[in-house]
């Protein structure tokens, strides 16, 4: 698979692994088993794709930030330090 937006296309792999739960009450829960602790809950099952794909944003955030390992899903591993190409003379 070619990267081309590597957060773009992370988050997509992710959300396509997702499971989702009709609950007792008739509301939604949703989770992605790959990222531990991503979860969201809402009243309609659109709602809980949208707040899942906000949970997994935030989660991938913060994680990047404290630099938390971050599971590779489909061969895309945000864990690899940026490459810099050298800036040659303009």
């Amino acid at each position: 698979m070619i990267t081309k937006f590597a957060l773009s296309d992370y988050i997509n792999q992710a959300l396509a692994g997702a499971v989702y739960d009709k609950l007792e009450d008739g509301t939604f829960s949703g989770r992605i088993p790959a990222c531990k602790g991503v979860i969201a809950f809402a009243s309609s099952l659109r709602e809980c794709e949208d707040e899942l794909r906000s949970t997994l944003e935030d989660w991938l955030l913060v994680g990047l930030k404290m630099k938390h390992p971050i599971p590779v899903i489909d061969g895309i591993n945000l864990n690899k330090e940026p490459q810099r190409e050298p800036v040659g003379a303009v």
